[in-house]
C-alpha cells in the first residue's frame, strides 16, 4: 500500500487511485443499499488525508459522521484485515456544514448576480424567450450599475423593464409583457420554495470551501441538502452547477498537478441533466472537459451509468461500480453499459459478476500512473477511519461553533442595491411630477418634457456611461463572462 495514493480496497492487492490521476474524475454508481455512501465517505477522507479540500452534498442526512472517528467494530475491524490494513486507524477529517436554511450549518448565500442568467433560468424553469428576458435584465443592470443581490432586487428590475420596456427594447432586444409575466410568476413560485434564503449577503466565496486544516488536510465542506433536495432537486442540481462554473472560471490554470486542488462530489447526478437544454449540457460536458486543468476532480455519484450523457460517462478515468440489479430491460441495459465502459479483464465475466457484487463489493478500474485503465477488478471496499453514520445534533452543533467561519455568515446584510435605486428614482419621479402640477402655469419657462421623453434619456445617457459605471461598481461587474459565460455569472474581484 503507497502511503501516498488513495487506498479504495483489495482485490488481492491494494486498489488504489495516484493522486497524479485524481483529477482526470470519477463514478461512483450502484443501486440504492449496496454500498456507494461508503465508498464516498473513503474517496472523500482519503482526498482531504492527501490535503486535498473536498464538497459533499449530503442529501439523506447520513454522512456527517465523517467529522468523527470511527469505532473498531468487531466487523469493520475483520473488514479492515481483509483489505490488508492490520491496525484501522480511528479518526475524523476537518469538517466544515453548509446549509441553505442556516439550521444545520453555516448559511449558503449567493447574490442574484453570482448565478448568473442562465443557472437563474434553470432554476426558475423559464423557456428560451424568457431566458432571453433575463439576459437583458441582467445586461442593463450591469450596464447601470445596478447590483443584483436578492429576490426584490431582481423583481424591482423586471418591474422597471416592464415601465420602460419600448425604450430598453429598441436598445437591448425585445421586452414582451407575457414574458416579464411569466419570470415574476416564477419568482413567486421560487420564493415560496424559501428562494428567499438562498439570495442575499454576506454571500460565500470559493475561498471558503478552499480550506486546509492546520494540520494540512484538507476540509470536508459538506452541504445540507435534505430540505433543499425534499424542497426542489432544480435548486439543489443547480446550486452545483454554480459551483462547479465558479470553480472553472475563478481558478488558474495549473497543467497536471502532482494532486488535485479540489474535488467536488455531485450526488444524485442525473438531476443535473435532467430537463437541462442541450446547449447547457454541452456546455457543462465541455466544462468537464476543461476544468481537470484547473487541478479539479468531478465525481459522479448516482444508482445507474445510463443517467449521465455519454460524453460526460467517457471522461471518468476512476470508476467504482457497485451491484446493479437487472430485473427491467431498461436494468438490463444498464448492467451491459456499465460492463462495456470498463477495460476488460480475461479472467472476469464483467456483466454477470456486476449484479453478483455483496454490499461493499464493487468492480473498480482506475488510471495508472501512465493514464491508461487499470483491467476492472472485484474490489473489497476498505472501512473508513471515521464514523458510518450522521453525527448527533449536539456534536454537529459543537463543530458549527468551533469553525473558523462561525459568526461570518450568521447576519444577513441588506445594502443599498438595484431595489432601493429604483425605488428612489420612482420617488424623485413622483416628487417631481408633483412639483410640476402644483407650479403657476405662468412660472414654466418653455415646454416641460414630457414623461416619455424624461425617461428615454435617462435610458440613453446610462447606456452612454455604462463602461464607466461597469467599472466603479464595488463587484466589479464584468460583461465578458470568460468560456462560460452564459452557464455561470460573475466572477467576483
Amino acid at each position: 500500500m503507497n502511503p501516498q495514493s488513495l487506498l479504495i480496497g483489495s482485490a488481492g492487492h491494494p486498489v488504489e487511485i495516484a493522486p497524479r490521476m485524481a483529477n482526470r474524475h470519477g463514478l461512483i454508481a450502484g443501486a440504492t443499499g449496496t454500498g456507494k455512501t461508503v465508498t464516498l465517505q473513503v474517496l472523500a477522507q482519503g482526498f482531504s488525508d492527501l490535503g486535498v479540500p473536498v464538497f459533499v452534498p449530503d442529501i439523506k442526512g447520513d454522512f456527517s459522521g465523517i467529522a468523527a472517528a470511527g469505532t473498531a467494530s468487531e466487523r469493520l475491524t475483520e473488514r479492515a484485515r481483509r483489505v490488508g490494513i492490520e491496525d484501522l486507524p480511528l479518526y475524523g477529517a476537518p469538517t466544515v456544514f453548509w446549509d441553505v436554511f442556516g439550521e444545520q450549518g453555516h448559511p449558503f448565500r449567493l447574490t442574484i448576480s453570482d448565478f448568473g442568467p442562465i443557472l437563474l433560468s434553470r432554476l426558475l424553469n423559464l423557456n428560451d424567450i424568457q431566458t432571453g428576458l433575463m439576459q437583458i435584465a441582467f445586461r442593463v443592470a450591469d450596464d447601470n450599475g445596478w447590483l443584483l443581490l436578492d429576490l426584490k432586487d431582481l423583481r424591482a428590475m423586471l418591474t422597471w423593464l416592464s415601465e420602460n420596456r419600448r425604450e430598453i427594447s429598441s436598445t437591448y432586444g425585445n421586452v414582451a409583457p407575457a414574458s416579464i409575466g411569466a419570470v415574476q410568476r416564477a419568482l413567486l413560485n421560487l420564493e415560496s420554495q424559501n428562494g428567499d434564503r438562498f439570495f442575499g449577503e454576506p454571500a460565500v466565496t470559493l475561498q471558503d470551501f478552499l480550506q486546509t486544516a492546520p494540520d494540512g488536510k484538507g476540509v470536508v465542506n459538506i452541504l445540507h441538502a435534505e430540505k433543499l433536495y425534499r424542497g426542489g432537486p432544480l435548486v439543489y442540481s443547480t446550486l452545483l452547477l454554480w459551483l462547479l462554473s465558479s470553480l472553472f472560471e475563478q481558478l488558474p490554470e495549473v497543467g497536471d498537478p502532482e494532486k488535485p486542488k479540489f474535488v467536488l462530489f455531485f450526488d444524485e447526478a442525473h438531476l443535473m441533466f435532467r430537463d437541462t437544454p442541450r446547449s447547457l449540457v454541452d456546455r457543462i460536458e465541455q466544462v468537464v472537459r476543461l476544468i481537470r486543468s484547473k487541478g479539479v476532480g468531478v465525481y459522479f455519484v448516482t444508482q445507474n451509468p445510463l443517467d449521465l450523457p455519454e460524453t460526460v460517462l467517457g471522461q471518468l478515468g476512476n470508476r467504482v461500480q457497485h451491484a446493479l440489479r437487472a430485473f427491467t430491460p431498461r436494468d438490463q441495459k444498464a448492467v451491459r453499459v456499465a460492463a462495456q465502459t470498463f477495460r476488460q479483464n480475461p479472467e472476469l465475466d464483467t456483466e454477470t459478476v456486476i449484479t453478483e457484487l455483496a454490499v461493499g463489493e464493487a468492480l473498480v478500474s482506475v488510471l495508472d500512473e501512465r493514464g491508461q485503465p487499470t483491467p476492472v477488478e472485484r474490489t473489497l471496499i476498505r472501512p473508513p477511519a471515521s464514523r458510518i453514520g450522521p453525527l448527533t445534533e449536539e456534536e454537529r452543533q459543537e463543530i458549527i461553533a468551533a469553525s473558523v467561519l462561525a459568526g461570518v455568515y450568521d447576519e444577513e446584510v441588506d445594502r443599498e442595491s438595484a431595489y432601493e435605486i429604483l425605488r428612489a428614482q420612482a420617488e424623485a419621479a413622483m416628487t417631481e411630477e408633483k412639483t410640476l402640477d402644483v407650479r403657476p402655469q405662468g412660472s414654466r419657462s418653455g415646454k416641460t418634457p414630457s414623461k416619455a421623453a424624461r425617461r428615454s434619456d435617462s435610458v440613453f445617457m446610462a447606456t452612454a456611461k455604462s463602461t464607466m459605471r461597469s467599472i466603479g461598481t464595488q463587484l466589479g461587474r464584468e460583461l465578458a463572462r470568460g468560456l462560460l459565460g452564459s452557464l455561470g455569472g460573475k466572477k467576483r474581484r
